[in-house]
């Protein structure tokens, strides 16, 4: 009998470290191959397992994660063209992420960007796997890249700079991939503004501080603020969005401001529209607008 009560404790035990230590993503993979005809979509469907797979259930960082911590996040892919003889494919993704605000229902997009230069090879029932001291797939590579962002982007809006170790490691891949094959893009400095080179770099890029300053302030003292103080909550996101004023003014080519802009409209259209003060609304206004003239539509809603 004290031999089974140690083995229960011990089993409990091991539980609690496996739930401790859960994996730190919950992607869902979406491939659209309707502009592929003539092939089997078996190789597909292959695809969307092998990529849930990596991503769910490899175990990024060290960090620990509960069940219930884990980031939810998409990947959605769009196949252009498939060589069934070479299994190259061509493909565009649409990577997002999003976090709860504390004592709501309410999930926030803390993430979003679409990849254009998305080119690599893969063959029915090919098993995934991520090496990072060994960079030779695009696609892993790629995969792993972003795995790396969004974790790191998501620490910054729990905690200031929290995310700076993992986001080196998106770093680290992105630098490493350049040693891939001439046809792989959108992994070397000056090919785009807004690449993946681009992106990271600039996010941790020191003038760009304020921007990750303005990650914390606009989640931890804005958003997640709301529920028991709009108010107060409002001014936090006021304050944040000064913040990512002054990353634009740090550094003018960067596109992560305008970025941000882009996928957080509607969000700060339904903070400010019907409240706030006049002045409030003016200063917002004139700081998104200096970011992101293009949007002046949404802009021109939230001082209603």
């Amino acid at each position: 009998m004290p031999n089974s009560r140690l083995i229960l404790i011990l089993c409990t035990f091991l539980c609690s470290l496996q739930w401790s230590r859960a994996q730190e993503l919950e992607a869902r993979v979406n491939i659209n191959h309707q502009q592929v005809q003539g092939t089997s979509t078996s190789v597909f469907e292959s695809l969307e397992k092998a990529l849930t797979d990596l991503l769910n259930e490899r175990q990024w960082t060290n960090l620990q994660f509960q069940r219930s911590e884990r980031i939810q996040c998409s990947f959605a892919i769009t196949i252009k063209k498939y060589d069934e003889s070479s299994n190259k494919m061509e493909a565009t993704l649409t990577v997002q992420s999003t976090r709860p605000v504390y004592n709501s229902n309410y999930t926030t997009v803390v993430f979003s960007t679409k990849d254009d230069n998305f080119t690599f090879s893969f063959q029915e029932f090919d098993n995934l796997e991520f090496r990072p001291d060994v960079i030779d797939n695009d696609l892993t590579a790629l995969i792993a890249y972003y795995a790396y962002f969004i974790i790191g982007m998501d620490l910054d809006s729990m905690s200031p700079l929290g995310g700076t170790d993992i986001l080196q490691m998106a770093k680290t891949v992105c630098n490493n991939a350049q040693s891939l094959t001439l046809s792989a893009k959108g992994w070397k400095p000056f090919e785009s503004d807004k690449n993946r080179y681009a992106l990271i770099n600039d996010y941790l890029d020191s003038g760009m501080q304020p921007f990750r300053d303005m990650q914390y302030k606009f989640y931890r003292d804005g958003l997640d603020v709301m529920a028991e103080n709009p108010d107060r909550g409002r001014a936090g996101i006021t304050e944040a969005l000064g913040l990512l004023k002054q990353a634009k003014d740090n550094k003018p080519m960067s596109m992560l401001p305008q970025l941000f802009t882009e996928y957080k409209r509607d969000e700060l259209v339904n903070i400010y529209k019907g409240k706030g003060t006049a002045k409030e609304k003016e200063e917002i206004y004139e700081n998104l607008m200096a970011i992101n003239a293009s949007q002046s539509t949404y802009w021109q809603k939230l001082k209603q």
